[in-house]
């Protein structure tokens, strides 16, 4: 595992020790993006400059991310809408029938599963490859998994929820193969349903197994859970065929860290270090004791440090903030470290 970790460490790294940085996906949209979409979707831009408008904010991003410092970047997910939603689009046998309340006054597109689903084109190789043309760092590429697709979806041709997540693995797995075909080194896949219905972490498991069974040694791969209570699903999900593990601390001060310790965490542990449900930028400081929280858990070699989840609902200048001073801790952690003036375990 620690192979393949190296791969992320900057080459001008100044650091012995490497704390991989990195962010869930979703980042703020430039309010010029939401408005050529509005255009777009009303004719009056056409399909030509919208593809450059989303060339154009995915190099923002990308760059933007690059310029807060992260090892391992994303371009903010700027060519997607939501989560199910954009891979539902491009699956053969989803249908939409208009939006669902979901909570509040907040509405999605919730898609209905009608026929048998199929694999009728790459969902985001065109994506990756533009991003990494870009990029001048390692592309991490988040992918929404089978359960959560299956769960936030109208299910009206197959047997159960379990046996419509069984097949949307096998589509997810093609999609993860082209992927890497296409030279992606990092894939998180996101199951944020997980949170919600911990009495399924089976059923994710074996949809897991499904979706990483090809993928080589050399490729890493995360599971990002959002927000719950994770002694619900600990210390099963261990033995999930997955590297690194996601999770959502920041927002609870850390109130669940200790879940994670007995029994001891094996595999590489992704805490976030900042809250994305707040637009407040956290210090420095309060950052590197988040952190340091983290290595309670694991070795810096199996820390990797990002946000509890996806930017996208905060202020842009906010989310650039968070995630530099998020990159700006980890490097200052790295340097005590070095010297010995914290140790790995406090």
């Amino acid at each position: 595992m620690s192979d393949v970790r190296e791969q992320f460490r900057p080459p001008n790294h100044q650091h012995e020790h490497f704390l991989l940085t990195t962010v869930v996906g979703s980042y703020p949209k430039p309010n010029w993006l939401r408005n050529s979409r509005d255009q777009h979707d009303d004719a009056e831009l056409s399909d030509e400059d919208w593809e450059e408008a989303l060339d154009d904010a995915s190099r923002l991003i990308t760059l933007e991310h690059e310029r807060a410092g992260l090892d391992a970047v994303v371009d903010g997910e700027m060519r997607r809408t939501e989560m199910v939603e954009y891979f539902a689009e491009r699956i053969g046998g989803y249908e939409f029938h208009g939006p669902v309340k979901v909570w509040g006054h907040n509405y999605f597109d919730k898609p209905s599963v009608v026929e048998e689903l199929s694999y009728e084109e790459p969902w985001l190789e065109a994506e990756f490859r533009y991003t990494d043309e870009v990029a001048s760092r390692p592309v991490k590429v988040p992918i929404t998994g089978p359960y959560t697709l299956a769960s936030w979806s109208f299910n009206e041709h197959y047997e159960d929820t379990e046996t419509l997540a069984n097949v949307l693995a096998t589509l997810v797995r093609r999609e993860v193969e082209v992927l890497v075909d296409a030279g992606a080194k990092y894939i998180q896949i996101d199951e944020p349903a997980l949170a919600t219905t911990p009495d399924d972490h089976r059923i994710v498991g074996d949809c897991l197994e499904t979706v990483t069974e090809s993928i080589p040694a050399d490729v890493r791969t995360g599971l990002h859970v959002c927000y719950g209570d994770y002694s619900r699903i600990y210390p099963e999900i261990l033995e999930y065929p997955v590297d690194e593990f996601d999770i959502e601390l920041a927002n609870k001060e850390y109130e669940q860290v200790d879940v994670f310790k007995d029994p001891p965490f094996t595999k590489d542990f992704a805490p976030g270090v900042v809250d994305a449900h707040d637009a407040s930028v956290e210090s420095i400081d309060t950052i590197e004791g988040n952190i340091r929280k983290a290595l309670s858990v694991v070795p810096p070699e199996r820390l990797t440090v990002s946000p509890d989840c996806g930017l996208k609902l905060l202020p842009r200048q906010v989310a650039f903030e968070k995630t530099r001073n998020m990159v700006r801790a980890a490097r200052n952690v790295e340097e005590k470290l070095d010297e010995g003036i914290i140790t790995p375990d406090a």
